[in-house]
């Protein structure tokens, strides 16, 4: 096959294939009821702000990126009151989207992370997971990707024994990621106490965690809430990574706004760390683009500008936590075979429907609602004008097909 030219790769099928529907599949970004996307209205004022300071200017940032966007971006992972920001043992680089910082932090722990050569370190992604981490570490050089058990199927929930049985097994100094909030696909998160016990095996263990966090704040409405399970690693004595996406809580898709924020021993062993991250930056992208950087910085530093924008993703968190519950009611309403309390009980923008594969090929082919194979929809793509029609469907759906 040609290298490149109209033969070289296959192209994909479009979303919803030949007739206007529903697609409960989207691009992982929030819509309003009106199917529309939003742009946060503190976003807005502050770009004006931006445009009229005329003491900006386009000259390039330092190549760990602005720093007043990756102290502030850091806080909001940790908490103000980090032991580890008291002690100065955090660092951060600022990336292109959550994306960007994973490939700074694995590429970072292929080279560094225990001895100078990790391609043989085992990396376990949750099964199932995003499907981008696997091919991030696996580009970064990692030659041995596993996956953990995390999703219960029977049960719609999260299996527990299956992870930590997992984790025990796993060799020492294994990597694992770990979705700090709203667990993308499933929309299952670990309760506090799980958290717990995940901690203790992988401290036991030797494992390093590398978490990814790209919906905090719009998981639950609360900051807090959503780094907990972070913050609680942290105050356990963790070294750790955590990529940070400021896409979803901002909605700067395409600024691509990330953070890694790094969590060391002491600050000495940071900054080590940050300047051999320095140098993966230069060859990677040399130096990361101002703008979003500068929008998050604004906001994340003035208290009115911090509360207008906590409203701001409060309004997107309650949009999509009252659609969960709205199409749960009109499920167990219409007496739909099955539990579905599994739909509140998730959080986020993913809800795993627990439809099988020909449930769902009904929906598209009969009812042109479009939605992943594995019955993962997004909850953006639900409306008030279309949530009758999409739970009726599901009913459908579970009814006639087994």
């Amino acid at each position: 096959a040609p290298l490149w030219g109209p033969s070289a790769a296959p192209r994909a099928p479009p979303v919803c294939p030949g007739v206007e529907g529903t697609a409960l599949s989207l691009v992982a970004a929030y819509r309003t009821d009106e199917g529309q996307p939003w742009v946060l209205p503190v976003v807005k004022k502050v770009e004006q702000m931006i445009a009229n300071d005329n003491s900006l200017n386009h000259e390039y940032l330092p190549i760990l990126g602005l720093p007043e966007f990756r102290a502030n971006a850091s806080r909001i992972a940790l908490g103000d009151d980090s032991p580890a920001i008291k002690e100065n043992r955090i660092g951060s680089v600022q990336s292109l989207g959550g994306t960007g910082a994973l490939r700074i932090g694995a590429e970072f722990l292929r080279r560094w992370y225990n001895g100078n050569n990790n391609t043989a370190t085992p990396v376990y992604v949750s099964a199932p997971s995003w499907e981008n981490h696997n091919s991030v570490f696996m580009d970064a050089g990692f030659k041995d990707i596993r996956t953990y058990h995390y999703w219960d199927a029977a049960k719609r929930g999260l299996d527990l024994q299956g992870l930590l049985g997992d984790m025990e097994k796993a060799p020492e100094f294994s990597i694992f990621i770990l979705h700090a909030c709203a667990h993308n696909p499933t929309g299952t998160d670990p309760t506090p106490d799980q958290w717990k016990q995940i901690a203790a095996v992988m401290k036991r263990r030797f494992l390093f965690p590398f978490f990814d966090s790209a919906y905090q704040g719009f998981a639950s409405g609360s900051l807090d809430k959503d780094a907990w399970a972070v913050r609680y690693f942290v105050s356990e004595g963790f070294e750790l990574f955590c990529a940070q996406s400021f896409s979803k809580n901002f909605g700067l898709y395409n600024e691509r706004v990330g953070n890694l924020t790094v969590v060391g021993k002491d600050a000495d062993n940071v900054q080590r760390v940050l300047s051999q991250m320095e140098k993966i930056v230069r060859t990677t992208w040399s130096n990361p683009p101002s703008q979003g950087a500068r929008i998050v910085a604004t906001t994340l530093s003035s208290p009115q500008l911090f509360a207008e924008w906590y409203d701001n993703v409060k309004t997107m968190a309650d949009r999509v936590l009252l659609m969960r519950s709205e199409l749960r009611s009109r499920l167990e309403s219409l007496g739909t075979p099955g539990t579905w309390n599994h739909i509140t009980e998730q959080i986020g923008m993913f809800s795993f429907t627990g439809l099988n594969p020909k449930q769902v090929e009904y929906m598209i082919k009969e009812k042109h609602i479009y939605l992943m194979a594995s019955g993962r929809i997004n909850m953006c793509g639900l409306t008030t004008k279309n949530l009758d029609y999409v739970a009726k469907s599901i009913h459908e759906a579970v009814t006639k097909i087994q």
